[in-house]
């Protein structure tokens, strides 16, 4: 079973995101405080006080870190009730695991419809009945998963166990970012550059994330903004480079140890590896005009180095020779008229869960775009892709 760890210091992109969706004044909002044992939500016998979604962190014992999305009403109404229903779409698009609640004794339409959403986005869901109390004795005929009372407490421990034992395998037995790559004692060093875009008195969350991996492994990690003749004397068995520098750095450690990059590593991680190896040749089928959508997981003021909005269009224009075009979007957005690009560029997705990343991949595929990441595209132009490829030989 995964490590558990506090759920409040675990990465965003690591919690296992659980939305509570129904119909207004179901009892949401008071289920995830039964479930958190927190005031997290805003209790009200009004319909539709849930409106922007409530999020809350929270270690669910003995899994590990989750976050628990309390989600305005399906049935909302009205032009705001319209964009309540809208945000809740785009938290499906991101969720693991749904709660469906419900206090009735059919499914209504809006019941009916988010069932058909949950399907056709392979979203695992339980179908949880709550307001028990208020049944005296009875009971649904069939499709209820559990019968659960926010107000006496009466199943929420059944529910936390339910939860767990539909958690999918692959969220409790994931792969670690460096799973085969390094062994104990290896010395794995890692060249992070801090330009005008690394925050202050911090590493960025890849970087700190891939540092604690080889702590955790029990290799030693060896961290230096360049690569240098001292740090081969070590002789790294691995060296871990951000993008922006991998062609310097593949000077250096040529025929000496093996490379890659943050980007890719994440790449692997999440999943979609070998889509993004496919994705990144289309950049030789570019042409003038083209439109390209950089997407970024995470939103930050953008600064004249940057590498999505600044770095890569550059790099691409000057490697194709053609005058491009360029969209950005960042944060949980994703456009649906993806048919108008020739190709998404996406960033390591560290802020992005799994399920997310990979929805995605699948929606570019259904709409027969090509998808690669930073890191794939950096060392293309930069002619070392093979190279930063080569540590994982076999899987793709």
């Amino acid at each position: 079973m995964s490590e558990v760890i506090d759920s409040n210091l675990a990465p965003k992109g690591s919690r296992l995101l659980i939305s509570l969706i129904g119909r207004r004044n179901v009892g949401k909002s008071s289920l995830i405080n039964a479930l958190t044992g927190q005031e997290v939500s805003i209790v009200s016998s009004v319909s539709g006080t849930t409106t922007d979604a409530v999020v809350k962190h929270y270690e669910l014992l003995p899994f590990g870190p989750v976050s628990f999305y309390d989600t305005a009403g399906i049935d909302d109404e009205g032009v705001l009730g319209d964009k309540r229903k809208l945000a809740t779409q785009k938290i499906l698009w991101r969720t693991d695991l749904a709660l469906l609640i419900t206090d009735g004794f059919v499914l209504s339409r809006d019941e009916e419809e988010v069932i058909r959403q949950l399907k056709n986005l392979n979203i695992p869901y339980i179908r949880v009945f709550n307001k028990v109390d208020k049944l005296a004795g009875k009971r649904i005929l069939g499709g209820i998963d559990i019968y659960v009372s926010a107000l006496t407490g009466e199943g929420i421990k059944g529910l936390k166990e339910l939860i767990i034992k539909r958690i999918p395998d692959k969220f409790k037995y994931k792969r670690g970012l460096l799973e085969g790559l390094i062994r104990p004692r290896d010395i794995v060093s890692c060249i992070t550059p801090q330009d005008l875009s690394a925050p202050v008195g911090r590493l960025i969350l890849p970087q700190v994330q891939v540092i604690r991996e080889i702590i955790d492994k029990g290799a030693y990690a060896l961290v230096s903004q360049e690569m240098t003749e001292e740090i081969l004397k070590h002789k790294p068995s691995l060296v871990i480079t951000d993008s922006q520098v991998v062609k310097e750095v593949s000077l250096r450690v040529k025929g000496k140890t093996a490379l890659t990059t943050f980007s890719i590593i994440f790449s692997r991680y999440k999943g979609e590896l070998s889509s993004f190896v496919k994705g990144v040749e289309q950049i030789k089928e570019l042409r003038a005009g083209d439109e390209v959508l950089i997407s970024e997981a995470c939103s930050h003021h953008v600064q004249g180095d940057d590498i999505g909005r600044v770095k890569i269009p550059s790099l691409l224009r000057d490697f194709t020779g053609f005058d491009l075009k360029f969209s950005f979007i960042s944060g949980h957005d994703f456009p649906v008229d993806l048919e108008k690009y020739r190709l998404v560029i996406h960033c390591g997705g560290c802020m992005l869960g799994q399920i997310e990343m990979l929805r995605r991949i699948k929606e570019c595929e259904r709409k027969g775009v090509s998808i690669t990441n930073y890191g794939m595209i950096i060392s293309k132009v930069s002619g070392v892709l093979d190279m930063v490829l080569e540590p994982f030989k076999g899987e793709f």
